[in-house]
């Protein structure tokens, strides 16, 4: 799968804002690898379930992930950014 293009919803804008800067440069470089292979087994992507079926998410380092919408095979929406309380 080829990812054409990403858009970012303001909640992801905001959360990545308030990010440590360490993480949100590790977040850069995974946004790189998300484009080149979506499903790379160090991104861990996954489906998730219950009231946040629908949505993806993928890892950016052992505490942070972010929440995403395949929107068509080659757009992809990013929701949140966050540790594990952006599945709440």
């Amino acid at each position: 799968m080829k990812i054409r293009s990403i858009k970012v919803t303001p909640r992801f804008e905001k959360s990545f804002s308030k990010l440590p800067v360490e993480i949100q440069k590790a977040t850069i470089i995974k946004k790189k690898a998300f484009v080149r292979d979506p499903f790379a087994p160090d991104l861990k992507t996954h489906k998730l379930s219950g009231k946040l079926k629908g949505l993806w998410s993928f890892s950016v380092s052992y505490s942070y992930r972010i929440l995403l919408e395949f929107d068509r095979d080659d757009r992809v929406l990013f929701h949140d950014i966050g540790d594990h309380r952006v599945y709440r």
